[in-house]
């Protein structure tokens, strides 16, 4: 069975990439455009990992990152932030334990790259 990932970003364009990206690499991809919608497809379904955005509509990325890492039933899960915030520049909004922190743009063979390792040790 495919290994499921949830792509968490508002701009459509760059998540149907990345679904139909993931999808062509053997992943299972679901899209969510708001940090609402995320947390509620993580109630539902489960999945082996979740690429997030930071700036994100109704619930940000921090929230969302936080959330499932300090849930019981959601900590195992590896998260990749992808986003356009300067990570070695900026002084972060608030701290975020996510797994990868990759800038925009990116380069899609490196993201695969963590996808694969992040996932071999799931």
């Amino acid at each position: 069975m495919a290994q499921r990932v949830l792509v968490v970003d508002d701009e459509m364009h760059l998540a149907k990439i990345l679904q139909f990206t993931l999808n062509h690499a053997g992943y299972e991809a679901s899209l969510a455009y708001d940090g609402k919608e995320a947390l509620e497809a993580l109630e539902r379904e489960s999945f082996d990992l979740v690429i997030l955005d930071l700036m994100l509509p109704l619930v940000d990325g921090y929230k969302v990152c936080n959330r499932i890492k300090s849930d019981e039933s959601l900590k195992h899960i590896p998260v990749i932030i992808l986003s356009a915030r300067d990570f070695e520049r900026e002084v972060l909004d608030e701290p975020l334990d996510a797994d990868i922190l990759l800038q925009k743009p990116f380069n899609i063979e490196v993201l695969l790259g963590h996808i694969s390792s992040l996932l071999q040790t799931v």
